[in-house]
């Protein structure tokens, strides 16, 4: 089904304005923060009584990298908030990519659906509706 020309402007609009976020995007980072609790095994510690839920949290970050799972550990205060932003900054980016694309992927289709609407850009572009013909090269004077 071919785009009408409002179609097109509102598609153009949301292209430039995802272009726009993008740039804005901050510090971001792959991966899943997990907090554990953990139990250290010692007979007189607090973490061995029933209903304990040990000590922690212990924060790691757990991401795939050159197709291995990567685990680091995150320092508890605010290395912890900050990494979560940057997931959160991380997904939101990869939120926008996918739209970008999706957007961009359907102007691409447009002037293939609906020719009138390409040579109308090309109009507005100021392009030219004659073809250029390729020129001879010089004979050369050599003998």
């Amino acid at each position: 089904m071919p785009f009408s020309p409002d179609e097109l402007r509102k598609l153009r609009h949301r292209r430039e304005e995802l272009r726009v976020l993008l740039a804005e995007i901050g510090d971001l980072r792959p991966g899943s923060l997990v907090g554990r609790f953990r139990k250290c095994g010692k007979a007189s510690c607090h973490c061995s009584r029933q209903g304990s839920g040990g000590h922690g949290p212990s924060w790691s970050l757990t991401r795939r990298r050159g197709g291995k799972t990567v685990t680091s550990i995150i320092p508890a205060g605010p290395a912890v908030e900050r990494t979560q932003e940057q997931i959160a900054e991380y997904r939101r980016f990869r939120s926008l990519a996918r739209e970008l694309i999706e957007v961009s992927e359907r102007l691409c289709e447009a002037p293939i659906e609906s020719p009138a609407a390409a040579s109308e850009e090309g109009a507005k572009k100021g392009g030219s509706t004659r073809h250029s013909r390729r020129k001879s090269r010089a004979k050369s004077t050599r003998s």
